[in-house]
């Protein structure tokens, strides 16, 4: 049998801006979830709750060292997220480009 599909998908996961603050958070490197939690301004407990979401999604890996819980990101899972954003980049690339058009028009303008 094939592995277990994720519980939460990708966008799911990083809707929340506490989880996307996490993942920056854990790009940084491996860390303990009381350490995790002195970053945000709510219990341990929420954030465990965040952490196995992103876990669920697999964007978060969990290992036990002693009776720590550590967390570390893995961004594989993001790929997903930037396939799908790249299909809109050519909208943000007309937008660059008739913006480059209009600034270097107003220097030529005020000369």
């Amino acid at each position: 049998m094939g592995a277990a599909l994720p519980k939460h998908d990708v966008f799911q996961a990083i809707a929340d801006p506490t989880r996307r603050q996490l993942l920056k958070l854990l790009a940084d490197g491996e860390m303990h979830v009381t350490g995790i939690s002195e970053h945000f301004p709510m219990s341990r407990t929420a954030v465990s709750k965040h952490l196995r979401i992103l876990s669920d999604a697999g964007l978060v890996k969990q290992r036990k060292v002693g009776r720590e819980t550590r967390y570390s990101l893995q961004p594989e899972p993001l790929l997903e997220l930037k396939h799908w954003l790249s299909y809109f980049e050519r909208f943000w690339e007309n937008k660059m480009v008739a913006l480059k058009h209009y600034v270097e028009s107003e220097e030529v303008d005020g000369q």
